[in-house]
């Protein structure tokens, strides 16, 4: 064998008897740990037996101990419960003996009651017995004041009820006359004051106009030739104007007659020019109606640049400017609507200066207080609406808008210049002059006026006097007291205010008077 071999056995055996010795090794150890786990399994064991002796001693002993204190639990509570029991069953006695004594006290009292209840039933009797002995005499005694008085008790009633309801009336009709009085004496002055300063400061002309200009002519000649043959001009002019010719007999002179007073003022500038020229035929007239369209659209325009000069008031729309201007030939009862719109704004800067308000918005607000009169013979609606319209339409401020809806109460007033614009209007159109109804107009007023008036109970006849300006009104002094006559002016007053339109104010004067006849025989 080579020494090489014989070192790889040499090294297999020492490893195998290395492998063998550790075997060996471990299993020696293994069965010196068994043995002392073994006796370390006895001890235990006789241990656990020892505690387990003991434990059962110690049970027995706290079983015996429990036992007796449960024996002597039981008896203290057998002990307790018989001592209470025997103090419930005192206790009860006692109750018994208390309920006994009441039912007696209840015994006595209804009793007692019993004989108060009779007693209080012969008491019932005799009080019926005396209320129908009262109500007899009570009766007797009514039948002998009715006989004495000669009135029923339905008589005396509505004789207090009247009684109480003059009083009633009485003081109320005072209580009215002191509120009016006190009412006047603090307002009136100022008012008066405020007013009177605004009208002395504005001085104002009152020019009446109507529905006709008259044209003068050179000769009688002239009217020939403005008819025309067969009447060809004539009708050429009224058509291209709208405008109605009246050639009468009177000397040297045409009346032009229409409600629109531009259309009348064109027709009496071509006329005029025509005359002039000397050449009347229709080509001409056509011609010349152009032209006094014309001149008449800018003298609107500077009628109404002049107004707002004038008042000195600035900003307003073109439109609304021309439109003023439209106003010079546009009247309301006689008075020109222009001339009474500057003396409104006029006097509405004035009133204005005097409180303390916004003076250029007063102004401007009454200057176009009534700018929808300037269109309102071609627009459906009235002069307030149409006016409103225009403002809105021209962004006028909402101030503005309201004073011209407001200046004849269609609307309420929202704000202090809405009422001096009231004030300024009423003021212009009651001046002395300013104004001139028809007769028609005037003769319905007073004749609603006296109707108004008699429509009340106790109004014998009445009398619309001073041009419609004062009512008098008689009453019947059998249906009317001094009292009553207080409350029936001031409702015949505010009818008036209700159902008419006036210019100025209305006084209501109620006169009572008692006559007494007799005759000598």
């Amino acid at each position: 064998m080579s020494p090489m071999v014989i070192k790889i056995v040499a090294v297999v055996i020492l490893l195998v008897a290395i492998v063998v010795t550790a075997l060996l090794t471990k299993t020696i150890s293994i069965k010196r740990y068994q043995e002392s786990e073994n006796q370390k399994l006895n001890n235990a064991e006789d241990k656990a037996r020892q505690i387990i002796d003991e434990a059962v001693k110690t049970a027995e002993t706290k079983k015996r101990e429990a036992l007796l204190e449960a024996k002597e639990e039981a008896i203290k509570n057998k002990n307790e419960i018989e001592r209470e029991s025997k103090e419930r069953r005192a206790e009860i006695q006692r109750y018994e003996k208390r309920v006994l004594s009441k039912e007696e006290a209840l015994d006595k009292k209804s009793e007692a009651l019993e004989k108060k209840e009779s007693k209080l039933n012969a008491k019932d009797a005799d009080l019926d017995r005396l209320k129908k002995e009262l109500e007899t005499i009570k009766n007797s005694h009514l039948r002998e004041l009715e006989k004495i008085s000669g009135l029923t008790s339905e008589q005396a009633k509505e004789y207090l009820l009247k009684s109480v309801e003059e009083d009633v009336k009485h003081e109320t009709a005072v209580l009215v006359k002191e509120l009016e009085n006190k009412a006047k004496e603090e307002a009136d002055k100022k008012a008066k004051d405020y007013v009177v300063t605004a009208i002395q400061r504005c001085a104002a002309d009152h020019v009446a106009e109507t529905t006709i200009s008259v044209v003068q002519l050179p000769n009688e000649e002239m009217k020939g030739r403005i008819i025309g043959r067969e009447g060809r001009n004539i009708r050429t002019l009224e058509t291209l104007t709208g405008v109605n010719l009246i050639i009468d007999d009177t000397p040297e002179a045409v009346v032009l007659s229409a409600f629109d007073g531009v259309r009348r003022e064109v027709a009496r500038i071509a006329l005029e020019k025509l005359i002039v020229d000397g050449r009347i035929h229709p080509a001409r007239i056509e011609e010349m109606v152009e032209k006094a369209q014309r001149d008449v659209e800018s003298m609107i325009r500077e009628e109404g640049e002049a107004a707002t000069l004038e008042v000195g008031v600035h900003g307003i729309h073109p439109e609304l400017i021309r439109l003023l201007g439209r106003m010079k030939f546009r009247t309301s009862y006689g008075q020109n609507a222009l001339k009474h719109s500057i003396e409104v704004a006029h006097l509405s800067g004035l009133l204005a200066g005097e409180i303390g308000a916004d003076v250029r918005l007063a102004k401007r607000a009454g200057l176009l207080h009534d700018i929808g009169k300037s269109v309102d013979q071609e627009m459906e609606g009235t002069h307030v609406q149409i006016g409103a319209d225009l403002c809105r339409k021209y962004k006028e401020s909402g101030i503005v808008i309201n004073a011209v809806e407001a200046h004849h109460g269609d609307v309420e007033p929202e704000s202090l210049i809405a009422c001096i614009v009231q004030a300024a209007d009423t003021i212009s159109a009651a001046r002395p002059g300013a104004r001139r109804e028809t007769l028609e107009t005037y003769t319905n007023r007073l004749k609603q006026l006296e109707d108004i008036s008699n429509s009340f109970k106790g109004v014998e006849k009445s009398f619309a006097i001073q041009a419609g300006r004062e009512v008098r009104v008689m009453v019947i002094p059998e249906k009317v007291s001094d009292d009553d006559m207080i409350l029936l002016a001031r409702d015949i007053a505010k009818q008036v205010e209700d159902e008419l339109k006036y210019p100025g104010q209305i006084k209501v004067n109620v006169i009572r008077e008692s006559r007494v006849t007799d005759y000598a025989k």
